[in-house]
């Protein structure tokens, strides 16, 4: 967990970041990198297509429901191990504030004069902790789901019948949560865009965010994007072996 003060930058993640000037010339510097701008929308995308197939529920439409949760899996993973190696604002040392500094955080947003941070907010690193943790329960828990009809997940013959049923529960009470999630952060979105002026959206497609006037370039380091690369075949090959091991491909 983070405290309040300035991360410490670590030397081997790659150089600093460009843009901008050390003596605070800069209107906006980048922050998030390619690989956490590109986990972004594809969770965006693929999350679309999990819930219109699961709705759906035809034979076709719950083969890509499947396949969609695969790859969601896939990147979650992949996501959490980019927090422990990539990049400076990905980091889960960066962003996971103590209580502490949240509740000043929210008592700043109350006044509309909350502080600025380079990368994610003590509320918003919390909310993305959350959201990773109910997407790992979320896909997990579809392995093991069925629908007494005609689908079923590729572990479901590694538990009973019982334990399926149970999980396949927990799998559809945790969507409905995971749509809560979702709800707030895009209303907290779009309070940002609205009430303090922060276009959050552009900056998950460009990287880069506006500085407050007078504030340098924050030192961040940006790892190589290879090992995000590396990190998504490893986690994609993970995957693939759990489920072929589960259908007993």
């Amino acid at each position: 967990m983070k405290s309040s003060t300035p991360p410490t930058v670590d030397p081997a993640a790659g150089p600093p970041a460009p843009g901008g000037t050390e003596a605070g010339g800069a209107s906006e510097a980048r922050v998030w990198d390619a690989p956490v701008r590109l986990f972004h929308w594809l969770l965006v995308l693929l999350l679309g297509l999990s819930w219109y197939t699961g709705e759906v529920g035809g034979l076709d439409e719950m083969t890509w429901h499947m396949w969609t949760g695969y790859a969601v899996l896939a990147l979650v993973l992949a996501r959490m191990v980019w927090g422990l190696v990539g990049s400076t604002t990905a980091r889960f040392g960066h962003f996971l504030y103590g209580p502490g500094e949240a509740i000043r955080y929210a008592a700043g947003l109350v006044r509309r004069t909350p502080p600025h941070y380079p990368g994610h907010t003590p509320l918003g690193g919390w909310m993305i902790a959350l959201m990773l943790a109910c997407l790992l329960v979320q896909t997990a828990t579809g392995l093991f789901a069925n629908d007494d009809i005609f689908t079923e997940g590729p572990l479901v013959p590694w538990v009973s019948k019982e334990v399926s049923d149970w999980l396949t529960t927990v799998h559809k009470w945790n969507f409905d949560l995971l749509l809560v999630l979702a709800g707030v952060h895009v209303a907290a979105v779009a309070f940002y865009a609205v009430v303090l002026r922060q276009n959050l959206v552009k900056a998950m497609f460009t990287g880069r965010k506006p500085l407050v006037p007078g504030e340098p370039t924050p030192p961040l380091r940006f790892a190589n994007p290879v090992i995000a690369i590396a990190t998504v075949a490893c986690t994609a090959t993970g995957v693939w072996l759990l489920v072929r091991s589960g259908a007993g491909g």
